[in-house]
């Protein structure tokens, strides 16, 4: 199966960054909760070269098992009411939706478990 990813980039109108930021951190962290086809879910803030935020830009990196858990995410009954309390926050929004061409790793135990089992 292939997994999903899904890129959202979104301006914010001026002054409603914050509000939006705390909105959309809660909505990632209900979806993880919720959803166990979604892998992944960072609240993410552009930043210029020298390390400078910009202003009124945030986005969201999300990966999703397969077509059908992007399709529950997009029929989750929370969606509406998302979407409904970020509208008067936001100027615009891009969403990308991606396959991911990343290799899936072997089965078994991953790097960070290799490690802590040699910890004693």
């Amino acid at each position: 199966m292939t997994e999903l990813t899904i890129i959202v980039e979104f301006e914010t109108n001026d002054g409603c960054e914050e509000e939006f930021t705390t909105l959309i951190r809660e909505h990632a962290r209900k979806t993880l909760e919720e959803e166990a086809g979604c892998l992944r879910f960072e609240v993410i803030k552009p930043i210029e070269r020298d390390g400078t935020p910009i202003p009124n830009k945030v986005m969201v990196n999300e990966l999703y098992a397969n077509e059908a858990a992007v399709r529950a995410h997009e029929n989750n009954p929370r969606i509406p009411k998302v979407r409904a309390a970020n509208a008067p926050l936001l100027k615009s929004s891009r969403l990308i939706l991606a396959q991911s061409l990343s290799a899936k790793p072997a089965e078994g135990m991953t790097t960070m478990e290799l490690n802590a089992s040699n910890d004693d």
